[in-house]
């Protein structure tokens, strides 16, 4: 972040997640020590009064703050409930039906009932062609003419619409022709977004199909930031989280409004990345449960891993992104029967009405319900607002499901949970298995408001022992938020064969990318020694269909080079061949390091540990067990605590079952062993 203004008396610097069903908020004082934590309610209705809500729940006004930095949902949401607006597609004469073509594969293999492909985004009444073509290395095999883009650009802003996608045929490798389209469109249209800025990479039909999610979502991105910084002091530094990890600034982001896609997930991601580097942790896995969904991201030597390719409500996104696996469990996840099969999420009871145990009018059970009444939530517990949690609220909704399922209630509680973490444990395998990793070997890093409460289940069902439950766990991805770095990224086509190599071209393309992403660097103010510039190769062998990525690449020793990226094939796949590879495409990420002051939570020493109460609670289908409750502020590496245990705090609880321990260390992250494998 930049310095404060000079005579800003505020100081403070403010993270805010904004969650589907919570915002979350840290609050970091200008002696860099002092914390302020709140949790409010999501503002679906006015994001912009909700993160004024935020501000307010910590006592601080705007001219308190001299940085602000938020993630968000808005973009996650409007694409899987495809609330975008309406956009025109101008493509290669020929091409215009790229993306209702697509890659010809079903969605559903054996379910033939159901629509095999996600809808196009654009229409084909809504889709134009312009002359002018090139071929895959960016050389011209037929010119465009002024008459072709006229008319184009006639027919587009005839359709109605106010925002435009401009995809050609081959432009990543050279934009030219997109640039002369799009420099006319922006003289009568205020959107426009053009191909080879927004995921210069080959495959025609998924970059087609991400600029124009990028073309949709620049209209909402676009008002959402204009309010935004309409209401934000001149001494305020605004900046919003970005799905690649790392903050990014208003201007950068209204041309790429995709980049705010995973934003609220990739900060707590960010967050738990810090801890893993704090602890010595070679293999860690982020474990975020909040009200709607529950993320999961691999992180190894510190680092989260990053993905250029992935979906988003049924449709391709090609942007380097966190790999966060995202699904619909949560605290608010609807438990319903599905033809006679107990089934949890994706429906979400939202923040409101919420789960009914919230008495707020929800009558549908939920997760939160379950764990209500399996005692693991506090019955009678304040949720602030003047709300408490009611057990005979969480009881009337689960009730008709246990009657449908002939179970006693609290049965169905139990049943409730363990498909919920079936459902994140499928997750795990995902994230691991998949890709060649032993997950038992990783530390499970567990938060948000619901992460804590399921995560020693889910890992010694998985077969991890150690589970970490970071200090400042309720609000962590806030956490992760106010401590981001400034960062950037973007990945492009190179397609280089090792046995063609042509050092000079690959020059001249590292230095067009390190300009690319330095330039949002240099526009808020930093200087080229300021900026750290990373680079990950993709490779593949020739004829390969995707790549393996190779961190921190040596151009100028390639056989170095080829030996890393055959060592990493016979590591994912268990074999590897001596056939030529090539360099399929470069991704680069510029940031400006920031230095903070760790963030401590202490605890106490007691000399004696004290539960606040004890309580029965269900861990199996055995029956209750007598369970004492403890603050977590009384935990300490001392006075470690024996399951079975609750452990309280503000805004999060954690589930200590029968058989699994914890201690907590000097910085307040709480370690628990979860007895799996013994």
């Amino acid at each position: 972040m930049q310095p404060a203004p000079e005579g800003d008396v505020g100081g403070w610097r403010v993270g805010i997640d904004i969650g589907g069903t919570f915002t979350d908020v840290v609050a970091i004082g200008p002696d860099g020590g002092t914390v302020r934590t709140a949790k409010v309610d999501t503002r679906t209705d006015d994001r912009v009064l909700g993160l004024i809500a935020a501000l307010e729940a910590v006592g601080l006004e705007w001219n308190d703050v001299s940085d602000l930095v938020h993630g968000t949902t808005m973009v996650t949401n409007a694409i899987i409930e495809n609330n975008m607006a309406e956009a025109a597609l101008v493509a290669t004469r020929g091409f215009s039906d790229t993306l209702a073509i697509g890659r010809q594969n079903r969605r559903h293999l054996y379910h033939l009932d159901l629509e095999p492909k996600p809808v196009p985004q654009i229409p084909p009444d809504r889709r134009f062609e312009v002359d002018g073509r090139l071929d895959h290395t960016g050389a011209e095999i037929e010119p465009m003419c002024d008459e072709s883009v006229a008319r184009v650009v006639e027919e587009v802003v005839g359709s109605g619409v106010e925002t435009v996608a401009v995809s050609l045929l081959h432009s990543y490798a050279d934009g030219a022709h997109e640039n002369r389209v799009a420099r006319i469109l922006r003289q009568r249209l205020p959107f426009v977004s053009v191909s080879h800025r927004v995921n210069p990479e080959a495959r025609e039909y998924e970059r087609t199909a991400t600029t124009a999610l990028s073309a949709g979502l620049m209209p909402l991105v676009g008002r959402y930031l204009d309010r935004l910084e309409s209401i934000c002091p001149e001494t305020t530094h605004l900046h919003l989280f970005h799905s690649a990890g790392g903050m990014a600034s208003i201007q950068a982001l209204r041309e790429a409004p995709l980049a705010l896609a995973m934003s609220g997930p990739a900060a707590g991601v960010v967050a738990a990345s810090t801890i893993a580097r704090d602890l010595g942790l070679d293999l860690a896995i982020s474990f975020d449960m909040g009200g709607t969904t529950t993320d999961i991201c691999l992180i190894r030597d510190g680092e989260a891993q990053v993905s250029s390719d992935r979906e988003l409500g049924g449709r391709p996104i090609r942007q380097p992104m966190i790999a966060v696996d995202s699904i619909g469990a949560g605290g608010g996840s609807i438990a319903r029967l599905d033809h006679g099969t107990l089934r949890v999420g994706p429906e979400s009871a939202g923040s409101f009405p919420g789960p009914a145990c919230y008495g707020r009018g929800g009558l549908l059970p939920t997760v939160s319900d379950a764990n209500l009444l399996l005692g693991y939530l506090e019955p009678g517990k304040s949720l602030g607002g003047g709300l408490w949690l009611r057990p005979d609220l969480a009881r009337e909704a689960i009730t008709p499901l246990a009657e449908a399922l002939r179970w006693p209630v609290e049965q169905t509680a139990l049943g409730i949970v363990r498909v919920a973490n079936a459902a994140m444990m499928q997750a795990l395998r995902r994230s691991t298995v998949e890709h060649g990793i032993d997950g038992r070997q990783a530390a499970l890093i567990a938060f948000g408001g619901a992460g804590p409460m399921h995560a020693v289940a889910v890992a010694r069902e998985f077969g991890m022992s150690r589970v970490i439950v970071p200090a400042h766990s309720g609000v962590f991805s806030a956490l992760g938020c106010v401590s981001a770095e400034m960062s950037y990224s973007q990945q492009r086509t190179v397609r280089m064969p090792v046995g063609n190599w042509d050092a000079a071209a690959l020059d001249g393309i590292r230095r067009e990318l390190r300009d690319q992403v330095s330039a949002p660097l240099h526009a808020s103010g930093f200087r080229a020694p300021d900026i750290v510039i990373q680079e990950v190769a993709a490779l593949r062998y020739s004829g390969q269909s995707y790549a393996i990525e190779v961190p921190d690449p040596d151009f100028g020793a390639l056989e170095a080079l080829g030996q890393r990226f055959v060592a990493l094939h016979q590591h994912l796949y268990g074999y590897a061949t001596d056939e030529p590879w090539q360099l399929e495409a470069i991704r680069m990420r510029s940031s400006v390091p920031v230095l903070r002051k760790r963030l401590e939570a202490a605890p106490r020493t007691p000399a004696e540990l004290v539960a606040t109460r004890t309580l029965p609670c269900i861990f199996d289908v055995g029956g209750s067990v007598p369970t004492p409750r403890y603050r977590r502020s009384e935990i300490g590496a001392a006075c470690p605590v024996q399951g079975p245990a609750i452990v309280e705090d503000d805004f999060a609880t954690i589930v200590i079952p029968p058989g699994a321990s914890a201690f907590a260390d000097g910085n307040g992250h709480l370690h628990i062993m979860t007895g799996a494998g013994q």
